[in-house]
C-alpha cells in the first residue's frame, strides 16, 4: 500500500485530538454513531446545527452563561454540581447528551432524557433568601432550554450559515422542542418568534450576583484537557460578543471592542478547518 500523505496524517490526528476533547477515550467512550433510527433526520436543521463543533462550543459557552443569571438554575449548579474541580467532565457529559439526543438511536436518546430526568428529580434546595429552587421547576428548564437553544442557534448562522433560511430556524426550534418537553420545560419556543418572545418574558425571573460572576470567569478561563488555551480564549472572546448586552452588564463582562475581529475571523478560520476534517472523514 502507497504510504499515507502528510496531509491526510495531519488530518486524522486533528480528528483524534478533537474527539479525545469530547470523549472519554482513555475510558473506551467512542463518539456517538450517527443512526437513521434517531428521534430527527438525517441533514434535518437540528442535526446540521449540532454537527458544528466550533458553532456549538460557542453557543454551548453564551449558553451556560446566560443560564447561571438563573438563581435558581445557579443555585442548582452551587450545590449539586462539582463543576470547579470537574468543568471538563461537565463540558463531556453535556456534548455526549447533545450528541446522543441529536444523532444516537431513538431509544438511547430516550433512555438519555429520563437519565437526566431522574437527575433533577434530586436536584433540589434553598435559595439564599429562604425560598425553595427544584431543577424540576418547568419555568426554570424554561430559561435553560431557551438560552441553550437561541444561542446554539445564533453561533450557527453567525460561522456556519449566516443565510440560514427562517423557515429551517422555526423547524430547529420545532425540532429542539422535542427534548425540551421530554425534560419538562415549558414553555417552550417552537419558531423564531415564540424563541423571542419566551426570551423576553423570562428575563424577569434573571438576577445579577457575584456567584454568577465567579462562575462566567471559571467558564471563560476553563482549559479542556487536550484543548490548547489559545482555543478557549478565542471561543469565549466570541460567546461573550454574541452575549446581549443585558447579560454582559449582569456578568461584568467588557463589551467587545476591536480586539473581538480578529477573534471572530479566527473562530471562523478554526471552524472551516475543523468542518474540512471530518467531512473528509
Amino acid at each position: 500500500m502507497p504510504p499515507t500523505p502528510l496531509s491526510e496524517r495531519l488530518r486524522l490526528k486533528l480528528v483524534e485530538r478533537v474527539r479525545g476533547v469530547f470523549n472519554d477515550v482513555e475510558g473506551g467512550q467512542k463518539p456517538v454513531p450517527p443512526s437513521d433510527e434517531a428521534l430527527f433526520e438525517r441533514d434535518s436543521p437540528i442535526r446540521m446545527v449540532h454537527a458544528d463543533i466550533v458553532a456549538m462550543m460557542v453557543g454551548g459557552i453564551r449558553g451556560l452563561l446566560l443560564q447561571m443569571l438563573h438563581p435558581h438554575a445557579l443555585q442548582g449548579v452551587l450545590d449539586h454540581s462539582n463543576f470547579r474541580s470537574d468543568m471538563h467532565g461537565r463540558l463531556r457529559r453535556t456534548a455526549r447528551f447533545i450528541a446522543v439526543t441529536s444523532f444516537g438511536h431513538r431509544d438511547d436518546a430516550m433512555d438519555a432524557i429520563e437519565r437526566v430526568n431522574r437527575i433533577h428529580a434530586r436536584v433540589s434546595g434553598t435559595l439564599p433568601d429562604g425560598s425553595p429552587y427544584s431543577a424540576t421547576d418547568p419555568r426554570t428548564l424554561a430559561w435553560v432550554h431557551v438560552a441553550e437553544a437561541t444561542s446554539f442557534l445564533a453561533a450557527y448562522i453567525r460561522h456556519v450559515k449566516p443565510d440560514m433560511h427562517g423557515a429551517e430556524q422555526d423547524e430547529y426550534y420545532r425540532q429542539f422542542a422535542l427534548v425540551a418537553h421530554a425534560l419538562g420545560a415549558d414553555p417552550v419556543p417552537e419558531n423564531r418568534r415564540e424563541a423571542e418572545t419566551i426570551f423576553r418574558d423570562l428575563r424577569a425571573d434573571l438576577t445579577s450576583s457575584s456567584a454568577a460572576r465567579e462562575i462566567a470567569q471559571l467558564v471563560l478561563t476553563q482549559r479542556p484537557e487536550g484543548s490548547p488555551p489559545a482555543v478557549q480564549t478565542l471561543l469565549g472572546a466570541e460567546a461573550v460578543a454574541l452575549l446581549p448586552p443585558f447579560a454582559r452588564s449582569m456578568l461584568g463582562l467588557d463589551r467587545p471592542g476591536l480586539a473581538a475581529i480578529p477573534a471572530r475571523a479566527a473562530t471562523w478560520g478554526m471552524g472551516k478547518t475543523l468542518r474540512w476534517a471530518f467531512r473528509q472523514g
